[in-house]
């Protein structure tokens, strides 16, 4: 018997999972995608019998009254429902996740502006679960306001462990090697420079590649991640809905035991069952984990003078109950032309409403040529100056203003309208530098009232 999916994998064994992963394009949009001919009931969503003796079962993202425009909501088809995949939950060590607001009393570290170096990866045994070390934390996830920014360190792969998170959903930014995940959905592939999510609930497990690898991991504690509106710019460019990709469905039928993980209401939870919880084997909706390629961001920018404010550079947004102020901005700077006359490009000094969560996934980033390299991170909190060093300034003040094109570079921001609290993990790594504030030590004094420049 050969058994063929829609991601166009061929196997002779027809009751396993495809290894090699598809996708269907779209952001948001409502998919239908089965593993086995047939799988997928068609004009009704639970049926009495279901073909291969499989069982009917709704995974809700959003309350049930939700507008139809942000209800989200898939049907999966599966081999026994989650209720199955259950036990006794039993409360483990955390390890060095933390989740707002139980994190604010941990660290004394003194207000200011923070830069870390990377964090190494250690020479253990790190799976997703045990790897995941909370930097920061900011709001109240019982609420579901606010986020937490982790750094992930892995090592190994999960076998016949898997996970998911009640509190939360996932963007997790490839840095450095590549990563696989193994959903419920479907299968998803990583390297650096591309993102993935996984929404709050779905189960999963990470297997590594090609070597050990780290992430940035932004936990969102409100409403899902989605496309920012364009505005002025209109139908056109930034992150286009055609460029996300989400897992057709592929299967785990195995029956071993294994080990559930639950972070749930700021705690970690495990419970055993006796065979994998991916046996998702048809799902249609619109509620799914998805991945997305950085590289395919279309920037747009000043093409005569000044610079336009860094909101341009969203790529995914999540919106907070204000009009225009998110709970939290996934924002990015990568490759792009500087051409514009008479400015200053790049960023300006400021302070800001919002908190600055930054990292660097590979290159040389303008405002920070010196100090902040790949792997490394930044904080800028809510209200704290900042901007280019002293280096980027007089470089940017002095040279000629010609067309150049910033290349091999990407940055990124989790940004939040909410302070966002130190670890005491993050507080005490010996990378966290503490000489930061000097890159700004050396800008000087011009100001002269006798000199005016010439128009």
């Amino acid at each position: 018997m050969n058994v063929q999916n829609v991601s166009g994998f061929q196997s002779d064994e027809p009751r396993k999972s495809a290894i090699v992963p598809g996708y269907m394009s779209g952001f948001g949009n409502s998919f239908e995608t089965e593993a086995l001919e047939g799988a997928l009931p068609i004009g009704r969503n639970s049926p009495q019998k279901i073909n291969y003796g499989l069982y009917a079962e709704q995974l809700s993202g959003s309350p049930f009254t939700a507008p139809q425009a942000t209800n989200q909501r898939s049907w999966l088809y599966r081999i026994r429902p989650s209720v199955k995949h259950s036990g006794r939950y039993v409360k483990v060590d955390k390890g060095h996740m933390r989740t707002a607001p139980a994190a604010r009393e941990e660290s004394d570290l003194p207000l200011g502006q923070l830069r870390w170096d990377p964090t190494p990866i250690p020479d253990e045994a790190l799976t997703f679960v045990s790897g995941l070390r909370t930097i920061t934390t900011a709001g109240d996830s019982d609420t579901q306001t606010g986020m937490a920014a982790h750094v992930l360190l892995v090592t190994r792969s999960m076998d016949n462990e898997y996970f998911f998170n009640a509190d939360g959903e996932y963007l997790i930014v490839a840095q450095q090697g590549k990563l696989r995940f193994r959903t419920e959905f479907g299968v998803i592939d990583i390297e650096p420079g591309e993102i993935c999510i996984i929404p709050r609930g779905v189960i999963f497990k990470v297997e590594l590649i090609d070597g050990a690898a780290r992430a940035y991991v932004c936990e969102n504690y409100g409403g899902s991640f989605t496309l920012p509106d364009r505005g002025p710019i209109g139908a056109n460019c930034l992150a286009n809905p055609r460029d996300f990709l989400t897992p057709v469905a592929a299967y785990e039928d195995k029956e071993a035991l294994s080990l559930l993980f639950v972070k749930w209401g700021g705690e970690l939870y495990r419970t055993e069952i006796n065979q994998s919880p991916l046996d998702v084997v048809a799902w249609h909706g619109n509620y799914a984990p998805c991945k997305y390629d950085l590289r395919h961001f279309s920037p747009v920018g000043a093409i005569m003078f000044d610079h336009p404010d860094p909101s341009i550079f969203t790529v995914l947004t999540a919106p907070s109950e204000t009009p225009g102020t998110a709970n939290v901005d996934f924002v990015i700077f990568p490759e792009r032309w500087l051409v514009a006359e008479n400015t200053f490009r790049p960023p300006w000094y400021h302070r800001n409403l919002m908190s600055e969560f930054m990292g660097l996934i590979y290159g040389v980033y303008d405002a920070k040529p010196e100090g902040f390299v790949p792997g490394g991170m930044s904080l800028h909190n809510q209200m704290l100056p900042h901007g280019p060093d002293t280096t980027a300034f007089e470089h940017a003040s002095n040279v000629e203003l010609k067309p150049v094109k910033l290349t091999g570079t990407m940055a990124f921001m989790f940004e939040t309208r909410f302070p966002q609290r130190v670890t005491k993990y993050a507080a005490e790594l010996p990378t966290l530098q503490d000489n930061y504030i000097d890159c700004w030590r050396d800008l000087k004094k011009h100001f002269d009232p006798n000199k005016r420049e010439p128009k």
